[in-house]
């Protein structure tokens, strides 16, 4: 799965591409902790992020979880994550996550990529129902949600502990095919 435009592409993480994973992480780690404390916490060295590389290269060599880079094409930085995970092929469902630096926020990045992976997983993968868990203080999120064509279904309760602290509410957006 590979997507590109005029401004950023859209790729498999590479082993290379360690240092430059790293480094987003570490710039961006305050917001990264709130909403991705799990893929934060998995990237705070480079030698670390090049053992997430090797397990997110596997699953998706096994197609069980799709964790791409969305790098700048003039510098090949990486400059944030689309992950499609929690695929469950049988009831035909998998849920995104993604996350943007602050450098590369608001030039419409991941709304593209969530829209072209969409496509990916309703086509090539055969998926029927997509979803993105958000919490209702993420506005930045919901917006790349909804710009993506995903709707909100529901409130779930006590869906997300962040590190330290007590469960949260998530919202829950979805998409489904219309073949």
């Amino acid at each position: 799965m590979t997507f590109s435009t005029e401004t950023f592409k859209l790729e498999a993480l590479k082993l290379e591409d360690a240092s430059s994973l790293n480094a987003l992480m570490i710039t961006n780690g305050k917001s990264f902790q709130e909403y991705l404390p799990q893929t934060l916490a998995q990237n705070l060295s480079e030698l670390d992020s090049k053992n997430y590389i090797q397990k997110k290269h596997t699953a998706l060599k096994d197609q069980t979880e799709f964790t791409l880079a969305l790098k700048d094409i003039d510098t090949n930085h990486v400059a944030g994550l689309v992950i499609l995970k929690n695929l469950d092929y049988q009831i035909k469902q998998g849920e995104f996550a993604y996350c943007i630096g602050k450098k590369y926020s608001g030039k419409g990045w991941v709304t593209q990529s969530i829209k072209a992976v969409s496509r990916f997983a309703f086509e090539d993968l055969g998926l029927q129902h997509l979803q993105i868990i958000i919490h209702k203080t993420n506005e930045k999120s919901i917006n790349i949600a909804k710009r993506s064509g995903f709707k909100w279904t529901k409130t779930l309760e006590n869906a997300f502990t962040p590190p330290g602290e007590n469960p949260v509410n998530m919202e829950l957006y979805e998409l489904h095919y219309e073949g």
